[in-house]
């Protein structure tokens, strides 16, 4: 879908940034939540007769500008050919797609790392690291362009019902949507989830993640670390030549610490915990914190209602998947959903339902339940720890099969 293709959406913007309820607000889908996984989800819903609304409860002016947020996103190259189809990834910059040739697994003050490298012949990186407000950015401007959704931004969902029937969506301005499905896409904490009745395994680790992006002397050669070291976790992302964004696992009462420290006290704390591996550094943006908590919902699925993204399943970012799952559930709903009204069955038809519940359940429980495993592993430091972290990561490097088999998963 070209960017000129489409009539763009009309709006009806208030002064304040949201919009204002039209006459009719009968939907064959609502969508809860403007994150990437949503606006995807809707974009993906372009070619089909559907009448969708995607509530959000941030501004219009907030998601049509994106403010950077520190997150760079590992695509694969199947997420990369999903953003494709939908149009989004030639409205994002060169600029700021960084290739990711390669990816370097560390355990403490070992020499020894875990290489994963793109296969020979593939011509291909192992990925390519975009900013998460650029892909949200891209997104938004595709599913603008869409003559049959609506955004509704400045509104929070308050209430949701849903039976065989359909739903009824209340909105915190009282206005109320009634759709044949509603899609919760509103972060790994959705309210929308609980309103559902929907539970989910909420795992809140107490350690948070502290990202900031340095320009550094030290040459990267667009290869990633991840290194599991001492009470911390450091993962370096390669940007730009002599850039980096370097992400910091802590406990979270130690992670606030260092955000309150002055540039040139955290620039020095930087280069000490990362053992000089980078050289001299600057900062190169401001410094962004994420608690860390990992989500498990019971069900994908309830009467008239679906949960995608982060709302079903939250990773965690020691993966650097997490998006990449997400992309994959949308587009698995969004085909069964087609499939369903090609067939002339209801949007919301439960053996479509039941059929993509499966599937995500299949494809993402060995991922999310493995990075579970491994985290706890490198989270403790005692020596059975250390020793059983070091001889996995030579078991692994000499072990083709594993090795070869996790790059082909993120080349997918």
């Amino acid at each position: 879908m070209s960017l000129g293709s489409v009539p763009p959406l009309h709006e009806d913007r208030r002064p304040d940034g949201g919009t204002l309820m039209g006459s009719d607000d009968n939907f064959d889908i609502v969508v809860v939540g403007a994150g990437p996984v949503g606006l995807s989800f809707a974009a993906s819903l372009a070619q089909s007769e559907l009448k969708v609304a995607v509530v959000e409860q941030n501004t219009f002016d907030s998601l049509a500008n994106p403010a950077f947020d520190g997150r760079e996103i590992a695509l694969t190259n199947a997420s990369i050919r999903t953003l494709r189809e939908l149009g989004a990834w030639d409205v994002i910059p060169a600029s700021d797609k960084s290739a990711l040739q390669g990816a370097r697994v560390l355990n403490g003050s070992s020499a020894f790392a875990l290489r994963f490298d793109p296969p020979s012949n593939s011509g291909e990186p192992l990925g390519v690291l975009v900013p998460n407000c650029r892909i949200r950015e891209a997104l938004f401007k595709i599913v603008r362009l869409q003559d049959r959704a609506r955004l509704l931004c400045g509104h929070s969902v308050v209430d949701a019902t849903n039976s065989q029937e359909g739903a009824v969506v209340t909105l915190s301005n009282g206005a109320r949507l009634t759709a044949r499905l509603v899609v919760a896409a509103d972060s790994r904490l959705s309210a929308t989830r609980d309103l559902l009745g929907i539970g989910a395994d909420i795992n809140r680790l107490g350690h948070s993640m502290l990202i900031c992006r340095v320009r550094h002397e030290r040459a990267h050669h667009q290869i990633a670390i991840e290194w599991f070291d001492h009470h911390q976790t450091i993962a370096i992302l390669p940007l730009a030549e002599g850039m980096s964004s370097l992400l910091l696992t802590l406990r979270s009462n130690e992670a606030y610490r260092l955000l309150a420290f002055d540039d040139d006290l955290f620039l020095s704390e930087l280069t000490k915990r990362c053992r000089g591996r980078l050289g001299k550094m600057t900062l190169a943006s401001m410094r962004h914190t994420y608690p860390l908590v990992t989500t498990w919902a019971h069900k994908f699925r309830a009467p008239s209602a679906a949960l995608i993204g982060d709302a079903a399943i939250g990773m965690h970012p020691v993966t650097a998947h997490g998006f990449n799952i997400g992309l994959s559930s949308q587009k698995q709903l969004a085909r069964g959903i087609m499939t369903a009204c090609r067939d002339g069955r209801n949007v919301g038809d439960p053996d479509m339902l039941h059929i993509y519940e499966r599937r995500l359940r299949l494809s993402a429980a060995p991922l999310y339940h493995a990075t579970n495993i491994l985290v706890g592993l490198y989270s403790r430091d005692h020596l059975a720890a250390r020793l059983a972290r070091h001889l996995g990561l030579r078991f692994a490097q000499h072990v083709p099969l594993v090795r070869h088999g996790i790059s082909a998963e993120l080349q997918r």
